[in-house]
């Protein structure tokens, strides 16, 4: 074979393609054009430079592609382009090859249009699991992740590896994956900042990501687009002042799984087209099959963009950009358009069919680029260091790390058990830590209610952002409170805002739409931990209010504690759910969130007025401990109450004054986070929880123990397996899945944790006299024979300790 020379006039060489990368007469223009323009302006040094990389993307292009089906069939690469044989491929094949084929243009044109305007921008995937479109383009250019480094590159030996470790399910001796390399993007993907794996979140968030002077490209499906709606508001939220520039580039392969997209079905990219320009999108339409198509649009959709922030009197919505990338799922190869390109689309196993071997063999043959050929476009594109720029893997939001807030000193309460509101103290103290970081820009996400929820003083401040403010609202064109009644989109704006100060609000029960978002963000910030890549971002607090206790006069559906549930199945290091229970400990907690990096934290809080019963010090104490005594003596007690909540720790404490006035001794301890209190699960959770000496301060060995639950009980006494006694020793009340419309008493009695119940269970657990701690009616009623009117409170309650 004759060694690779580059000597052909550089346009003429683009035009001509490379294989299956060809160049429509649309394209040629429309590329042609650009290059023009810009050394007609300065912004490209040299119109034959400008060739050559286009042409260098072509060949990558299709060596990426070829790699990418090699990944999913082969478990070895013959870079001498001979056909391989049955031993070469894999007994069984995986993969989402369809998709990473068509990602493979898309990502090559990206860095492209970096080379060509000496930028380095930051890229999105929102279709995570096409990562094999990524890693083999990164392998390629040797523009790997650290983990990755001298395993992955563009040798044969490097190619077969990564072949082979594609898919291969290897496990090391502690369960952790044995390869630097996944199904879907991961912290060991080279520039990756999000999973992927929950389709249609991308979508969501790539409009809140970049910071002013920076820009980025988000890769979305079309999958994805039905999945997932509210994408279509990103014109609402775009704003030149505090922006950077986003690029959405639809991948419109008009295939899911098994069957057409709904766009496909509809009209294609045309309808699509329509459907985004009436949303207020300047939409074009490029041919998804030529990385140089990518990168024209690109860059000329910045180049709209930075027009429209020029312009002085420039008014929102701004009209932007949308790329519709038009192609057939799994261009390229055998399979392309059919619902078999998703997956495995040779409908045969090379390793064990000769027929799909040669199918294999042939179609890879098309796709194939000569080794030297390879290296001259890599290097042609290997321009970082001539443009003085970071590689791709180090784009602007591949490592957030924005400097540590101010955290201002809360205008503690008096504890002196006068009825406060924790949602109004919490709300001042946001306001405050705004204010004190001017240059950490804040989102709020909020459904709806923020007002009702008691965060007026933030609403007032911050306000609602709109285009067209409505006078005598708290509106603004600038605002920084993200509303919409779509919990995924707004809790976008604050987990898009990476670089900056965040709060998501909500009512508990619905906050559960947003737990698959949620969890993408802890996922992929505890894989980080995992390889020791600590997570930079501030932390994100999303506190829920307007609560399951709270929300009695509504009916069963906003009476739901499982948000918390489902995140404290999460690494509590990663995830936290805290349980405030009076003013003092709600900013504190907050304020300890934002202190900490890479971590999502559920806060509930009750936004009605409860008795303040923690001071300054025992605030912060019981933050940094998880839990803490309130009220009596451990090593005395007979029974111990613990609450887990605000409204928990007033029953708790109720019945702890029946107890004491009836000569029982009892005392009250409020665990503020569960997770601090659990079973750690690996070496990471375990730097996270209490030891066991603190553990057995705070909850003796062998001491009755009543749990009052904000959450149902089971979840809890699972989280707290340390402290439980066995059924004999431990009672659980919480919600048990009863509710209506009721009041917050009717509430507690339909689920049975009351005070009362909670004086029964300790007359099961400890032995004591039932008849003595609790009158007939009051029996009566706890039996199903009275009338829950009948539990009155204990005249008084005891004084703190």
């Amino acid at each position: 074979m004759q060694p690779f020379k580059d000597t052909q006039p550089s346009l003429n060489h683009w035009q001509q393609g490379y294989g299956l990368i060809q160049h429509t007469p649309e394209t040629i223009e429309r590329v042609t054009g650009l290059i023009a323009l810009g050394v007609e302006t300065g912004r490209f040094t040299s119109a034959d430079t400008a060739w050559r990389m286009l042409a260098a993307a072509d060949r990558l292009a299709s060596a990426a592609m070829w790699t990418v089906v090699h990944m999913t069939y082969a478990q070895r690469v013959r870079l001498s382009g001979e056909p391989l044989r049955a031993e070469d491929f894999k007994p069984t094949p995986e993969g989402h090859t369809g998709g990473a084929l068509n990602m493979v243009p898309a990502f090559v044109g990206y860095l492209l249009a970096n080379a060509l305007s000496g930028t380095t921008r930051g890229w999105l995937m929102g279709q995570g699991h096409c990562v094999a479109a990524i890693e083999a383009v990164n392998a390629l250019t040797g523009d790997v992740s650290d983990a990755q480094r001298g395993r992955y590159d563009r040798t044969e030996r490097g190619l077969s590896q990564l072949a082979a470790d594609f898919y291969s399910y290897a496990v090391d001796a502690h369960g952790r994956p044995a390869v630097p390399l996944g199904s879907h993007a991961g912290p060991n993907t080279a520039g990756a900042i999000s999973e992927g794996g929950y389709l249609g979140f991308a979508s969501l968030q790539y409009i809140h990501m970049p910071l002013p002077g920076e820009s980025l490209v988000a890769f979305l499906s079309d999958g994805a687009f039905e999945e997932q709606r509210g994408s279509d508001w990103a014109t609402r939220w775009w704003r030149a002042e505090d922006s950077g520039l986003s690029v959405p580039v639809m991948i419109l392969n008009g295939r899911r799984i098994e069957e057409r997209t709904q766009i496909a079905q509809e009209g294609g990219a045309p309808w699509l087209a329509a459907q985004m320009h009436s949303h207020g999108f300047d939409p074009v339409i490029i041919d998804g099959r030529d990385p140089a198509a990518f990168a024209w649009a690109i860059l000329q959709a910045e180049n709209g963009l930075q027009a429209f922030a020029a312009d002085p009197g420039r008014c929102y919505p701004a009209r932007l950009p949308y790329v519709i990338a038009d192609t057939v799922k799994g261009y390229g190869f055998p399979g392309a358009d059919t619902n078999a390109a998703h997956n495995l689309p040779l409908g045969g196993n090379p390793h064990a069919s000769a027929q799909a071997r040669d199918t294999f063999n042939d179609a890879a043959r098309k796709l194939f680029v000569p080794a030297d050929m390879l290296d001259h476009a890599v290097q042609t594109l290997s321009v970082h260091a001539a443009q003085q720029r970071a590689p791709e893997s180090r784009h602007p939001l591949a490592d957030r790390h924005p400097q540590a807030p101010s955290l201002p000193e809360p205008a503690w309460v008096a504890a002196d058990g006068t009825p406060g509101c924790a949602m109004q103290d919490l709300d001042r103290w946001f306001v405050q830590l705004v204010e004190s970081n001017p240059g950490l820009r804040p989102r709020v996400g909020n459904p709806d209610e923020l007002a009702s929820n008691q965060m007026g003083q933030t609403l007032a401040h911050l306000k609602h952002r709109v285009n067209e403010p409505e006078p005598g609202i708290a509106e603004s064109v600038q605002g920084a409170i993200i509303t919409a009644l779509n919990e995924e989109a707004v809790a976008a704006a604050a987990l898009g805002n990476k670089a900056g100060l965040n709060l998501i609000v909500s009512y508990e029960a619905f906050a559960m739409k947003m737990l698959g978002e949620l969890r993408q963000d802890i996922i992929f910030a505890r894989h980080q931990r995992d390889l020791g890549q600590t997570p930079g971002w501030i932390g994100v607090p999303l506190v829920v209010t307007s609560h399951t206790w709270e929300n009695a006069k509504n009916e069963q559906s906003h009476q739901d504690p499982a948000i918390g549930e489902a995140l404290l199945g999460e690494m509590s290091d990663t995830a936290r759910v805290l349980f405030p229970v009076d003013s003092n400990s709600a900013m504190a907690a907050l304020r300890d969130i934002y202190a900490g990096r890479g971590q999502v934290a559920c806060l509930v809080v009750s936004k009605r007025n409860l008795p303040q019963r923690l001071d300054a010090n025992a605030a912060q104490a019981l933050v940094r401990e998880g839990a803490a005594h309130v009220v009596g003596i451990p090593d005395q007690a007979q029974v111990q109450l613990v609450a887990i909540g605000a409204y928990q720790l007033d029953e708790a404490i109720k019945a702890h004054g029946r107890l004491s006035r009836q000569g029982i001794s009892a005392c009250v301890t409020v665990i503020l986070e569960p997770g601090r209190l659990r079973i750690p699960r690996d070496a990471i959770e375990a730097e996270f929880v209490l030891g066991d000496a603190a553990l057995a301060t705070l909850f003796p060995a062998g001491l009755p123990r009543i749990l009052l639950c904000h959450t149902r009980p089971e979840p809890m006494l699972g989280v707290l397996r340390r402290i439980d006694n066995g059924p004999t020793g431990t009672t659980a009340l919480g919600y048990i899945s009863r509710g209506g419309t009721l009041d917050t008493a009717g509430l507690l009695f339909a689920n049975r944790c009351t005070w009362a119940h909670a004086v029964d269970a300790a007359v099961t657990l400890a032995g004591l006299p039932r008849d003595r701690l609790l009158t007939t009616r009051e029996r009566a009623a706890l039996d199903g024979k009275g009338h829950p009117s009948d539990l009155d409170a204990p005249e008084q309650e005891p004084a703190s300790c």
